[in-house]
């Protein structure tokens, strides 16, 4: 990732950890990406993809201002439904989410990636699909609009690559992140308040898709746990667990620290 932005109006110290829900990190982060002041009018938020939960929680939270956890600063305003040949819940959950949005909050749905970055300040990839990603995020990159990408960032590291290069070319902030990161303990041990992590071991849920390798598509949950505390500089991995058994990995950092993700 290339770093994690700040709020336009950052809530007053821990007030994120007491307050949200870790689902709703990607509305926060959406926010930091794209407002550089506070804005005059509510942020427009574009949605790639309606084959997630996502598409009508984030929605909800941002639309609804009787939601309990409502979040002031932005709307959804439009989406584009784009269907995956490769996950078999794609069609019907596509669908799903295209009617919610239109009958119960008046979203705008467009014909192409292409024309609903023209009408939004900030584009939300939520389709369930990394290997899709790359095609999703250049439109709006090459639009110049600020993006987020959620789980799976992609089905592959050249994927994940190229999606950060054209970020980088073009100058447009990018993100992505599991919630966990921003979990209350997991940031407190972040900031120190254990000292210095010397070893660590995560766990979490990962389910294993086909179509996409390994830790891609769920495995993510635990693996950011483990960077968040860990930090970057990991040298190696090495898989401690052979098929069929519980997953384990093995990271070693250049420091000579170890993590482990279960």
């Amino acid at each position: 990732m290339t770093g994690r932005p700040a709020l336009a109006n950052p809530p007053a110290s821990g007030s994120i950890r007491r307050t949200m829900h870790p689902r709703q990190f990607a509305l926060f982060a959406a926010l930091g990406l794209a407002a550089t002041s506070t804005p005059a009018a509510d942020l427009r938020f574009g949605l790639v993809g309606l084959d997630t939960s996502h598409c009508v929680r984030f929605t909800e939270i941002l639309n609804n201002p009787a939601h309990k956890d409502h979040v002031r600063g932005a709307r959804v305003t439009g989406a584009f439904k784009d269907v995956s040949p490769l996950v078999d819940v794609s069609a019907k959950r596509a669908e799903e989410g295209w009617a919610k949005l239109a009958d119960e909050f008046g979203v705008r749905m467009y014909p192409s990636i292409e024309a609903l970055a023209k009408d939004v300040d900030v584009v939300l990839i939520l389709s369930a699909d990394g290997h899709a990603h790359v095609a999703q995020a250049r439109p709006a990159i090459l639009a110049g609009k600020p993006v987020f990408i959620d789980k799976p960032m992609t089905a592959s590291v050249k994927d994940a690559v190229e999606i950060f290069r054209l970020a980088r070319e073009h100058r447009v902030p990018i993100f992505s992140s599991s919630s966990l990161r921003f979990a209350a303990v997991t940031q407190a041990v972040r900031n120190g308040s254990i000292g210095r992590v010397l070893r660590a071991e995560t766990s979490s849920p990962a389910s294993l898709e086909p179509h996409h390798p390994d830790l891609f598509w769920y495995g993510i949950h635990g693996v950011e746990s483990l960077f968040t505390v860990m930090g970057t500089g990991l040298e190696s991995v090495t898989r401690l667990s052979a098929g069929g058994e519980p997953i384990v990995s093995e990271g070693r950092w250049q420091d000579g620290r170890t993590g482990i993700y279960r």
